[in-house]
């Protein structure tokens, strides 16, 4: 149960002054339904203004406050032009305070003629005359703007301005309840760290950098303490060893023989299974390392003890590919695999039911359906979870209760993490890497071509595809949008053009199309049924069609190198020589490419390796960049950056193994203030360890 003492923090801000139902639906599309959630609305940068009195000691571009008297209003003959007031400063110059659009009724009621008025925005030049577009403030009283030199940005959705959140914020910080430090007190007194309610409050006024470590510190420090909880209470658990005899994983139809990688992991992994303390390991491979190989491997000794296993697949579409991968190398071991998807419905999910109860299906893939509480093993004792970043450190949580003991569990990611994501994401786990590729992948054949030469390159794709190979097309966006450049090709659109060339042989996948649409889609592309695959990034993982060797993307300098580097992955899965196509546009408003998208693309020219490239893409994101979603290795941080990630994360988790190992844990006074910190974090996964004790 959550301390009474952060009751404050969690309050709904509907009881805020000025929250009616009006507001609080945008205020939830942002997540800000609580007290806390306002109180970390960080904002994006600070307006600086400067109070000025007359226009002759302020420069143009310039923010400015500045006192102005309304000589005159100029209204547009046609009503569609601007709306322009003209008002005079201290010493008689001339400035437009100029509207666009429906503004203009505000601006007669705001700036009535012959009245004086504080006005603040941006000084600009339009021809002789200086203007102010859009005045961010019209005030009667100076000490208004005065007290507002230094102004925050903060980031909104529709139907929510910056003033009303900057009405709202101040109320939820003056709620902010004391709390005792969680810091280590030398670490505190090292940075010269604000206490944390003077620093969520700092963080709100004005560029603070102290403040905003201090913050970001506090959400590093709340996931590593978590981790190691997890880490921890699994090792006090009990699992079943599993020692193989070998007869199994002898038999196995690979088309290659293992990488030296290969057989470290599978190594790594086997002494793993023969421990009580239950398997918590991640097996990190670039895309075509071989993964699934080494999973089957270790499935096989589980099933060679007489226990089960179970791989869980983020979708049914990788789900399926799996099932039919593995039923192929596992062929003539007599080992039975099953598949068990959300859409098994009826006699064939019973059947499956049932041989998991009786202990007759081995080794069983599927998607979460394979946990449900119908869904009972007879013994239950390895776990492998593919692209586990889509599931997270609940989920495998949740693993303990489908076993007669805590199951063994191997987790799998194509994502190459950089070091400094890796123990931010992952850093309760064991880490094997697959840093080879199996003998016989001919590298990828990657070459730049510009958006203007792209009549060359449907001519050779025809060429392609008529001589019987098959290729995705990959476009950044599903439909055209006013507010990016017209020549952002939409995937629908784009579609519609291919498909008038090539007819039926043109599939469509995106993410806005339904599931059923999509599987079929991606079957019959699958099965050659669709030689052309017009998709946006949902095809990004777990897609393997070796029949496909050309990969076109569309628009490539506006992804990120990660996301480049995967869709790339898509090709190059057979023997046949695989070619990579990046069309690059002219940039940002036609002003040629930026230094960092040439970079990127010249990387993806010079390299394949995965791992060089992610530590690449971490350096040219930079440390001003907030954390995104696929772009920045699924980190779970929302407060702090790629910059303070690299800096603090190393300190965070050495203070949490000191607060652990040392400081008396969770029991001691600063561990007591710790485990607010997980709660404030809502770090569901070290709460649910706290409440078990």
């Amino acid at each position: 149960m959550r301390p009474d003492r952060l009751n404050p923090l969690f309050a709904e801000t509907a009881g805020l002054k000025g929250v009616g139902p009006q507001l609080a639906k945008p205020l939830e599309k942002l997540g800000l339904t609580r007290i806390k959630d306002l109180a970390y609305h960080l904002p994006e940068r600070f307006v600086e203004r400067r109070a000025v009195t007359d226009l002759d000691s302020a420069s143009v571009g310039e923010q400015i406050v500045i006192a102005l008297t309304v000589r005159e209003h100029r209204g547009s003959s046609t009503g569609r032009g601007p709306f322009r007031v003209l008002a005079e400063d201290a010493i008689g110059n001339i400035c437009a305070i100029t509207y666009f659009g429906r503004a203009a009724y505000t601006a007669r009621k705001a700036l009535p003629t012959g009245a004086k008025r504080w006005v603040a925005g941006k000084l600009e030049q339009y021809g002789q005359m200086l203007q102010i577009v859009h005045p961010d403030h019209i005030a009667e009283d100076s000490a208004e703007l005065i007290g507002q030199l230094i102004e925050p940005v903060y980031p909104l959705s529709d139907g929510l301005t910056q003033n009303r959140l900057a009405a709202l914020i101040p109320q939820a910080l003056e709620q902010l309840p004391e709390l005792p430090e969680w810091i280590e007190p030398t670490q505190l007194a090292r940075a010269k760290w604000p206490a944390w309610r003077d620093a969520l409050t700092l963080v709100h006024r004005s560029e603070h950098p102290e403040a905003r470590d201090r913050i970001a510190y506090d959400e590093l420090l709340a996931n590593a303490l978590a981790l190691m909880l997890v880490k921890n209470a699994r090792r006090a658990q009990t699992g079943l060893p599993l020692k193989g005899d070998g007869s199994l994983r002898d038999k196995p139809n690979l088309p290659f023989t293992l990488t030296g990688a290969q057989t470290r992991a599978i190594g790594e992994i086997e002494g793993d299974l023969a421990q009580a303390a239950p398997m918590l390991r991640l097996l990190q491979g670039d895309v075509g390392s071989g993964k699934t190989v080494v999973a089957l491997e270790a499935m096989l000794i589980a099933v060679e003890a007489g226990a089960q296993a179970a791989l869980l697949a983020p979708t049914e579409i990788l789900a399926r590919q799996h099932h039919a991968t593995l039923m192929k190398m596992a062929r003539g071991t007599g080992v039975e695999i099953a598949l068990l998807t959300g859409r098994d419905k009826g006699r064939p999910r019973e059947s499956v039911l049932m041989g998991l109860l009786d202990g007759s299906i081995n080794i069983l893939v599927g998607t979460h359906a394979i946990f449900q509480d119908a869904v009972t093993y007879k013994n239950l004792a390895l776990v492998v979870i593919d692209e586990q970043h889509r599931f997270g450190v609940s989920q495998r949580l949740m693993l303990a209760q489908k076993g007669r003991r805590t199951p063994h569990c191997l987790a799998m990611t194509a994502t190459p993490i950089p070091r400094t994501l890796l123990l931010a994401t992952n850093g309760e786990m064991d880490v094997s890497k697959l840093d080879e590729l199996p003998p016989g992948r001919q590298p990828i054949d990657t070459r730049v071509v510009a958006a203007e030469r792209i009549g060359d390159v449907v001519g050779a794709l025809a060429r392609h595809l008529e001589g019987g190979g098959q290729a995705y097309w990959v476009c950044p966006m599903v439909h055209e949008n006013e507010n990016i450049d017209n020549d952002l090709a939409a995937a629908e659109a784009r579609f519609g053009e291919l498909r008038l060339r090539f007819g039926d042989d043109v599939a469509l996948v995106h993410g806005q199309l339904r599931p059923e649409i999509k599987d079929a889609a991606m079957e019959r592309f699958a099965s050659g049924g669709a030689k052309l695959l017009v998709a946006t990034t949902v095809i990004e993982v777990g897609v393997d069609v070796p029949n496909a060797t050309l990969m076109i993307i569309e628009q490539a300098d506006r992804f990120g190198l990660a996301q480049l580097h995967q869709l790339r992955g898509r090709v190059g899965r057979g023997e046949g020589r695989s070619v990579c196509l990046l069309l690059r546009g002219s940039g940002e408003g036609g002003m040629g490419l930026s230094d960092t998208a040439k970079r990127r693309l010249a990387l993806m020219r010079e390299t394949q390796d995965g791992f060089r490239i992610a530590e690449e893409d971490l350096e040219l994101r930079g440390g001003g960049e907030l954390l995104g979603t696929r772009q920045s290795g699924d980190t779970p941080f929302r407060l702090a950056t790629l910059d303070q990630i690299q800096r603090l994360l190393p300190i965070a988790h050495e203070d949490a193994r000191l607060l652990i190992e040392r400081d008396g844990g969770l029991t001691g006074e600063r561990g007591e203030a710790a485990r607010l910190l997980l709660y404030l974090f809502e770090r569901d996964w070290g709460v649910q360890l706290l409440r078990g004790g």
